[in-house]
This record gives C-alpha cells, sequence and structure tokens, in this order.
C-alpha cells in the first residue's frame, strides 16, 4: 500500500449522485490509511464536470450513441493527468476503454434491481395495478422491450434528466407519467429508497450490465493508483460485473441496446443469465451458464461464452433489427433537424 504524500484526484460527474458516489469511494480509500503511523500518507480530494450525456437531455439515448457520452470528457481530463481516478456508475462505462486507461477498482454492489417510481399520491404500487393506456417513463430501450412482453397495454415514453429531474418531472401534477422504472441502487445512495413502490426482478426485468456497481478506472501506468483500488476491490462483485461486461462486449452492445442480464457468485461458482430483447417484444432469446471460476479472466470466458450462446440461438438477428431500426430513426431525426434548419 502507497505511502506517499501525493494528493489523489477523484472525478466523475457533476449530479448529486455522483459526487456521493465519488465521496463514498473516497472514504473507503481513506478508511485504507486510518491507522496508518506513517508520516507521509496520501490525501484524496475530488472534482466534478459535467459530459455529453449530461448537456443533451433533449434526444433519446437510443439514437445518442454509446456510453462514451458520460465517460469521455473525463477520460480525456484523467489521460492529460487533471485528475488521477475516475469514479463510475460501472454500467455507463463502455466495455472497450481508451488506450492507456484500464478499471483498477470495483466497490461492492449495491442491489442491481430495477425499482418502480408511482407518481406522489396515487394509490398504485405496482404494474400490475396501472391502469390500461398508462404512461411508464424510461430512459432505457433494454426495459420497454423487455417490459412490454407483459404489459403491452402499457405506454412506455422517454423520460431524460438525472434522477432527481426524472423524478420532478414524475410528481409534477401536470405531468404525464403514472409511473417510472430506475435503477434501485441510485435512489437508495440518495437516500430515497422510501419512493421505491416494488422491485422489478428476473425473470420479469434482467438489469444493465454491471448496474449497482462503482468502479474506478485510472491510468494504466499509475502503480500507486493501482494499488489502492485493488484494496477496495470487492471479489464478488468483480467476478460478476466482469462476466457480465465479457458478454456485452462480444454482443457489441451500448447504453441504448436491449440486453439483460443477472449473476450471482456462491463461492466460486458463478452463474449468469443473458437476454436480448427485440424493441417491441416480440422476440426474445435468453440463456444462462454455471460454471466454476477462480479468476477475473475466467470470469470473462464465462461471460463471453454466455454471448456466443445467445448469438447462436437468436440474438444475432434481434440485434441486427435494431441497428437497422437506430440508424432509420437517426436519418430521420437529421432530415427534421436540416428541414427545421432552412
Amino acid at each position: 500500500m502507497s505511502n506517499s504524500s501525493r494528493t489523489f484526484v477523484l472525478a466523475s460527474r457533476g449530479s448529486q449522485l455522483a459526487q456521493i458516489q465519488t465521496n463514498l469511494a473516497m472514504d473507503n480509500m481513506k478508511s485504507l490509511f486510518a491507522s496508518s503511523k506513517a508520516d507521509a500518507i496520501p490525501k484524496f480530494t475530488t472534482s466534478f464536470m459535467s459530459t455529453a450525456g449530461d448537456k443533451n437531455q433533449s434526444q433519446a439515448l437510443y439514437l445518442l450513441g454509446g456510453k462514451a457520452l458520460w465517460t469521455k470528457e473525463l477520460e480525456v481530463a484523467l489521460i492529460e493527468r487533471e485528475v488521477d481516478m475516475l469514479v463510475h456508475s460501472f454500467k455507463d462505462v463502455p466495455t472497450v476503454l481508451p488506450e492507456g486507461c484500464i478499471i483498477a477498482g470495483i466497490m461492492e454492489r449495491e442491489d442491481p434491481v430495477d425499482s418502480l417510481v408511482v407518481k406522489k399520491g396515487s394509490p398504485w404500487k405496482t404494474l400490475d395495478d396501472l391502469p390500461n393506456g398508462s404512461i411508464v417513463g424510461t430512459s432505457s430501450v433494454r426495459r420497454v422491450a423487455q417490459l412490454k412482453r407483459k404489459y403491452p397495454e402499457l405506454v412506455f415514453q422517454d423520460v431524460r434528466g438525472n434522477l432527481n429531474t426524472r423524478m420532478a418531472k414524475l410528481d409534477a401534477p401536470d405531468g404525464p407519467y403514472a409511473a417510472i422504472v430506475l435503477a434501485k441502487a441510485g435512489m437508495v445512495r440518495l437516500g430515497m429508497g422510501d419512493r421505491l413502490t416494488s422491485d422489478l426482478a428476473p425473470p420479469l426485468l434482467y438489469h444493465a450490465v454491471s448496474q449497482g456497481a462503482l468502479a474506478i478506472e485510472i491510468r494504466s501506468n499509475d502503480e500507486e493508483s493501482l494499488k489502492i483500488c485493488q484494496q477496495i476491490t470487492h471479489r464478488e462483485t468483480a467476478l460478476c460485473c466482469l462476466a457480465e461486461r465479457a458478454c456485452l462486449r462480444k454482443l457489441e452492445g451500448g447504453c441504448s441496446v436491449p440486453v439483460g442480464i443477472g449473476s450471482s457468485l456462491d463461492g466460486n461458482v458463478l452463474t449468469i443469465t443473458g437476454c436480448v430483447t427485440a424493441l417491441d417484444g416480440s422476440k426474445h432469446v435468453e440463456h444462462t451458464i454455471t460454471e466454476t471460476v477462480a479468476s477475473e479472466e475466467q470470469a470473462e470466458v464465462v461471460g463471453t461464452k454466455l454471448a456466443i450462446t445467445l448469438i447462436e440461438t437468436g440474438a444475432k438477428e434481434i440485434l441486427d433489427d435494431i441497428t437497422v431500426d437506430r440508424e432509420m430513426k437517426i436519418k430521420l431525426a437529421q432530415e427534421k433537424d436540416e428541414k427545421i434548419a432552412t
């Protein structure tokens, strides 16, 4: 463990949730040195910035591109040595990082399940309670695709913004939303867990890859940061999340691809389920693998194997259709913008 007097700058997005998560990571790092009697111990500070994903709150995520929307500006600052560590919601991190960057730490996961939040004062608790035609807000095509399979009578509508913004849109008296679907982990970390009315757990809804976990990204040649991050890494979370990310990497999915996942580790026995669902819920491919793993590399092999099985049993056709759909919608949006400009 480092005994230097270096000051490490932890950076993240500027939202309230991102700041809470960054401070959580910093507190974990500080605790490593709480009982140290060394003359020189590291110091930690924070830095927050806005990313492209934060700035563009109007377009649907499905049309905006991959997860780099949430990380690119941060990674530029990291590479240029303006900051030393990036604290991410792991689900927002692309499965392929820029050259010279690595994930060095993975903190213990909160419950990764998605949950329902209903408009304040409403009598409903679950999706089954909602009247036909009710509008449910979510920016995730993964959630919409899976939920349409059981709830074709509900209307799913895009809702953007950080958690506080989405909650305000939900509770607005003249707002259209009867309920919204959110990641439980973020609501719990924000201290708003009391607003969650029901969990949407598998097999109804498989969560996003790495949802609920925090990851620390560093420069690959920063040995001091690496040693600190390794000390706060949670083994079970790391093995599960790396298997999930390997599956998504093989499927070549971004944040707008309807890939759902679920995993657990019992000792060295990893069980992972993955699914790919058509945007309208009409097609669904799902598979589960259980294997013994003893390392992060072995966990990634299992995740890759799961993806190959999904591809061979129908996922490729679904993903190809989604690519065509997205390209068509992007083209229509561009044509609309051009007409407005002229």
